[in-house]
């Protein structure tokens, strides 16, 4: 029986090397990476049957990374494996279309029951995400929602800068001129009232663009 083929997404690399571990008996783990751009490339080259993906990774946010992917190849299924336990996230991840949510504090047979529920075509999230969704819907308060969302290159900027990236460094990843980060930098803080820069990395912060373990450099 052939087995499935995984793309495995973790800023850590010893994160990744311990989910290989685990894995390689019962999947054929394909490819690794640790940064969103990362993802996306391995993924259009080696097109998985199942990802696993963290959100908080460099350069780009495994949320947005796998968005893109799930453009290039519908047919790959999304596993979202998370510290954040965070039902605002959980349910922006759920809606953009991955199908499973897990936290890092799960139990690693949780990890397989969720790898057997999407390779089946069924969607997996672990009970403590269900559970805060379920308590969000009682209260009848809303999911965060800012009514004014970023655009991907307002997201990838942000990011960036926020990760410590000069506005020049932000230009080389990007291919855009440092003009058009300062564009994109300012229209940001202007949209959402931002102040300063510990202002900004505070949004990215929540935003879920970057962690708050990482310690950006001056912009």
């Amino acid at each position: 029986m052939k087995l499935l083929r995984l793309i495995l997404a973790d800023d850590h690399a010893l994160l990744l090397d311990a989910f290989k571990h685990l894995l390689h008996a019962d999947y054929d783990v394909v490819g690794t990476a640790m940064n969103g751009q990362e993802l996306v490339t391995s993924a259009i080259q080696l097109k998985p049957d199942i990802i696993i993906a963290d959100v908080a990774m460099p350069i780009q946010n495994g949320l947005d990374a796998v968005g893109r992917v799930r453009k290039l190849l519908p047919q790959t299924k999304i596993i979202i494996l998370t510290a954040i336990e965070d039902p605002d996230l959980a349910e922006r991840a759920l809606s953009s279309g991955v199908s499973g949510y897990l936290l890092k504090s799960s139990a690693s047979a949780e990890l397989f029951d969720a790898l057997r529920a999407v390779s089946a075509g069924r969607q997996y999230v672990t009970r403590s995400i269900v559970k805060k969704l379920e308590e969000v819907a009682a209260s009848g308060r809303k999911l965060r929602s800012s009514g004014r969302e970023l655009s991907p290159r307002q997201r990838q900027v942000l990011q960036l800068l926020a990760e410590g990236r000069t506005m020049k460094e932000a230009a080389a990843a990007l291919g855009l001129t440092p003009r058009t980060v300062a564009f994109h930098k300012y229209q940001v803080m202007h949209l959402f009232q931002l102040k300063s820069t510990a202002d900004l990395v505070q949004f990215a912060i929540n935003e879920q663009l970057i962690s708050n373990r990482r310690q950006p450099c001056q912009l």
